[in-house]
């Protein structure tokens, strides 16, 4: 009996995109150093991808918009950064007020071996509000807010060894010091040097309330 058996068609197979966890990272990576450096409304997507090496088609495959691809790198960010600051600012093996400055002394470290090119991205977006999707506020609000909680519970640890006033509004002192902390990397990144983040250390140090 014969048996007609088609053809084989010619030619490449047609392309069938998949999920790749790596193609996501990476491009999740290659943002996230595009938006350090150069934020989200100057950045587009062409040098992400051609870093990547990755078309156009397969990344709306993994992001539906430019606009969403930002909203993950920064909450990828935001993740990396506040299990940083927890390493720091939590470390109980160390004095609450010395856990703030090896804080600061990593963070100076990070900047100096990307020769100061690359700043924070949440403070760069804070920066762009005017001109990102309105959806971005309330992420980097929440981010902010994180932030601020840790070091605000690094603050109250100083104050239950004596090392600040009982009084102290420990909420606001961690609002003041990311305000002024985001000034300083964004100098540090200008003059291209750490001086700035040691200086408004030292001066965080000396305004805080003492125990009398």
């Amino acid at each position: 009996m014969n048996v007609n058996n088609p053809t084989p068609r010619r030619g490449r197979p047609p392309k069938v995109v998949r999920d790749n966890p790596d193609t996501r990272a990476a491009l999740i990576r290659s943002g996230l150093e595009q938006l350090t450096e150069h934020g989200f409304s100057a950045s587009g997507i062409e040098p992400i991808l051609k870093k990547v090496g990755v078309p156009k088609g397969s990344f709306y495959h993994y992001f539906a918009s430019k606009e969403m691809f930002g909203q993950v790198v920064l909450q990828h960010y935001a993740d990396y950064f506040l299990a940083k600051l927890k390493t720091h600012l939590l470390d109980e093996s160390n004095d609450p007020l010395v856990r703030i400055r090896h804080f600061v002394a990593d963070a100076k470290a990070g900047m100096t071996r990307y020769q100061f090119k690359r700043g924070c991205l949440v403070g760069n977006l804070g920066q762009e509000i005017g001109m990102l999707p309105e959806s971005f506020r309330p992420q980097l609000i929440t981010i902010f807010a994180g932030w601020q909680n840790c070091l605000a519970n690094c603050l109250e640890d100083a104050v239950a060894q004596g090392q600040i006033a009982a009084d102290a509004d420990c909420q606001l002192l961690a609002e003041n010091f990311w305000v002024g902390w985001e000034g300083a990397v964004s100098r540090a990144k200008l003059v291209e040097h750490g001086a700035p983040l040691d200086n408004f250390c030292d001066l965080f140090m000396a305004a805080l309330p003492r125990k009398m």
